[in-house]
Parts: structure tokens; C-alpha cells; sequence
């Protein structure tokens, strides 16, 4: 997965946005304004961090070499996925995509309602 399908990928979902709050190597992508995935620009492999349940967190990293604990993040909250083609794209959108879930899933309930038909 290169940068491009991964930002195409990550701003397709319901009220994301891109910003650069860290200096141009990093690209932060929000929902509501709170952060689902963090792209380094300047890593190859593209490395990219996604908040995740920490028992699940755990699961991954056990289970594949491409999952770490999460660079410069709370570990027991965030993996570093390593985006070597390791692992298959559908599988990266899968984690993307609980990311961005657990984001919502934590909105307040009127703010989560907006977000129901997911």
C-alpha cells in the first residue's frame, strides 16, 4: 500500500480530515478532531499508527512481524503497521478501520449519532 490509496482510503470515511499538526513527515488523519491514523512520510517502508483495542493490539503484534507497538504513542493503545506488501490491503483496511470505529465508538452520543448509518 503506498501513501496515495492509503490517504484515498482513510479520507473516504465519514467526516475524516488530513492535517499536518507535526511538521510536514507526518500526516494525521481526524474524525471529530480526535486522531485514527498517523502516516510517517519520511519511513521505508510507509509506516503508518492506528489506535486499537489493547487485548486485539496484542493478537497482531503476536501474530504478525508487520504490527508493533505504536511508535511515539501509547503503546497499550496504539500499533506502528509496517507497510512492507507483508500484509494484504483488505487486512490494512480492516485496521483502519478499527481505528477510526474506536474513535467513534468514544464521540459523545449525540455527536455518534451522525455517524449510525456505519
Amino acid at each position: 500500500m503506498d501513501i496515495e490509496s492509503l490517504r484515498a482510503y482513510c479520507l473516504d470515511k465519514k467526516g475524516a480530515t488530513e492535517s499536518m499538526p507535526f511538521g510536514d513527515k507526518t500526516l494525521v488523519f481526524k474524525v471529530m478532531n480526535k486522531m485514527f491514523a498517523l502516516a510517517s512520510l519520511d519511513t521505508v517502508p510507509l509506516r503508518i499508527n492506528l489506535k486499537c483495542d489493547p487485548d486485539k493490539a496484542v493478537e497482531l503484534r503476536e501474530a504478525h512481524d508487520q504490527v508493533q507497538p505504536g511508535y511515539h504513542m501509547n503503546k497499550q493503545h496504539w500499533n506502528t503497521v509496517i507497510l512492507d506488501g507483508g500484509l494484504p490491503q483488505p487486512f490494512v483496511h480492516e485496521l483502519i478501520d478499527h481505528s477510526f470505529d474506536l474513535i467513534i465508538q468514544g464521540l459523545p452520543k449525540k455527536v455518534k449519532s451522525t455517524f449510525d448509518d456505519l
